[in-house]
């Protein structure tokens, strides 16, 4: 069967990437040595790997790496941390008075 993975990424300059793979072995590298020129992670190198979930869906992979690219930075951290009573909270819209 074959898997894919939902990866979080942090960047030198703080920032975070999301992407989605079949090999995130392979996938880290080429991040890592900059592989491509445009790519977000090419200019915040160097990369870690600090989250990832596998999926044995490619279509759930997909769906799971556009709902994180949407989240606010602090319920990333959230996920990454493993602090997922946090979620629900951080889900919550704010709204201005």
């Amino acid at each position: 069967m074959k898997e894919y993975y939902v990866y979080i990424l942090k960047c030198n300059d703080d920032s975070y990437y999301t992407g989605v793979t079949s090999n995130i072995d392979e996938r880290f590298i080429e991040h890592q040595e900059g592989k491509y020129l445009n790519s977000y992670t090419y200019k915040r190198r160097p990369v870690q790997l600090v989250f990832y979930q596998k999926f044995t869906d490619i279509n759930l992979a997909i769906r799971y790496e556009k709902k994180i690219k949407k989240w606010s930075r602090a319920k990333k951290e959230a996920l990454i941390n493993k602090e997922f009573d946090k979620l629900p909270k951080l889900s919550k819209k704010k709204f201005k008075k």
